[in-house]
Order: structure tokens, then C-alpha cells, then sequence
């Protein structure tokens, strides 16, 4: 049985931006558009009357952001696309844990790609995305997606924090701290005041002589471990 079409609202201050992304979403039979609204304050009713599926926010709005809309949902809450002129507010868009992250001006092909995966998002059990699943990070003019299953480690550079996956490395305006109250305990472990690593990539622990010690990845990298996190690294050989 195919399923109905997501039922969506968008939400910009621009209504050339409004009538673009109305003629897309008439291009796609996946989607329905419900509704528009011209800024946060008047969008709020309609979310609480129509309860859509899906949500395309324009970021930079009079009054309200859309960061600040998406905060204010009640839970259950419709899946978020942010749609925006700007780059800067990717670490902001992942804390709300929004699905996907649009650049204007927008296509066909992306706006297919983020239905799809509020589709995905749907379809998931009550639940699912406790820990934060995904980063949108800024990438040579460009906002791309970076799954947390796809992470080696995470490394803080000062207020940033350097995500490395598959010999590729991305940098985030995020501290390590924060972050870590967001991944998985089960799928990350720190090792180091500046490290953390998910576990499914320690091939083996290393001895130093130091005491501390180290942990080789299946990469081959090798990571410090911190002596306030010694112990609970010694748990993953079952000491």
C-alpha cells in the first residue's frame, strides 16, 4: 500500500521564495504543501491546526527565527527542513535535530532528497533519534550531511571540534563537551579530554608504560588516552 503524501508547510519572510518552493512541491507526488506563512508568529496556529508531517523554515526571519520556532514545538514534532540563504547556523539546525539542511536557492533534486528523508523519519519508531544521528556542517560553500554511524573519532580544536570519518576530517563550531551529552554512550566512549571514538572502531588498546596508554583504531590511527578516562577504557578488554 503506498503511503499518503507528507503533509508540509513552509515558512519565509521572501515570498518569491514561497512561490519557488510551492511550484517544487507540486513536481513531487510524495508531498502535499498545506500551507505557507510569511513568518514564525503566524505559522504557530497553523501548525497546531493542520499538524503537518513536515516543516520548510526559512532561517533569517523578522521576529521568531526558525531555529527559535523549531525550539518552541511541542513534542509530538512535524520533521524540520531548514531552508536558508546562509551556512552559519548548521551547528544550530543538528541540536534541533533537523532533517535535512537546504541551501537557497533550492532544486528538485534537493528537495526530493529531504522529503525522502522526513519520509524515512516518519516511518521510524517513537524514539529513534534520542542521540543525535547526523551533523550538517559547512563544506566549501556547501552543507553537507555527516551520519554519527559513519564517525572514527572526534577530536576538540578549541571551541571546534574536527570530525573524522573515513580519512576525511570536518570542522564544527561546537565544543567536545557538548557534544558528547548528545552521542550515544553505548556507540562513543571518551578517551581523552580532547577525544572521543566510536567504539565499534577500536581494533586494540595499546600500553605506553605510562600507564594511560593508548587506543589503535581499525584505521590504523592511534589515540591518547587520558588518565581520568584510563578505567573506563580498560572495560572494552573486560578489565
Amino acid at each position: 500500500m503506498t503511503a499518503p503524501p507528507l503533509r508540509a508547510i513552509a515558512v519565509d519572510d521572501e515570498p518569491l521564495a514561497l512561490e519557488r518552493m510551492a511550484i517544487l512541491c507540486r513536481g513531487l507526488p510524495t508531498l502535499a504543501l498545506v500551507a505557507t506563512a510569511s513568518d514564525a508568529a503566524a505559522a504557530l496556529p497553523l501548525i497546531a491546526t493542520t499538524r503537518p508531517d513536515l516543516l520548510f523554515l526559512d532561517i533569517a526571519m523578522p521576529g521568531l527565527s526558525g531555529i527559535d520556532l523549531a525550539r518552541a514545538l511541542p513534542p509530538p514534532a512535524p520533521a524540520i527542513v531548514f531552508v536558508t540563504a546562509f551556512d552559519h547556523h548548521a551547528v544550530a539546525a543538528f541540536d534541533v535535530a533537523a532533517v535535512d539542511y537546504l541551501m537557497k536557492p533550492i532544486d528538485a533534486v534537493a528537495l526530493a532528497r529531504a522529503v525522502a528523508r522526513a519520509s524515512e523519519r516518519r516511518g521510524a519508531p517513537a524514539g529513534a533519534s534520542e542521540w543525535l544521528v547526523d551533523f550538517w556542517v559547512p563544506h566549501r560553500g556547501e552543507i553537507i550531511r555527516v551520519a554519527t554511524a559513519d564517525l572514527d573519532y572526534v577530536e576538540a580544536e578549541r571551541d571546534y571540534m574536527r570530525l573524522h570519518t573515513g580519512g576525511r576530517s570536518y570542522l564544527v563550531h561546537q565544543t567536545i563537551t557538548d557534544l558528547e551529552r548528545r552521542l550515544d554512550p553505548a556507540q562513543f566512549l571518551r578517551i581523552h579530554r580532547s577525544v572521543i571514538v566510536r567504539r565499534d572502531r577500536i581494533a586494540r588498546l595499546v600500553r605506553d608504560g605510562g600507564g594511560a596508554g593508548g587506543v589503535a583504531l581499525a584505521s590504523g590511527v592511534v589515540l591518547p588516552v587520558g588518565r581520568t578516562y584510563a578505567a573506563a577504557v580498560r572495560t572494552l578488554a573486560g578489565r
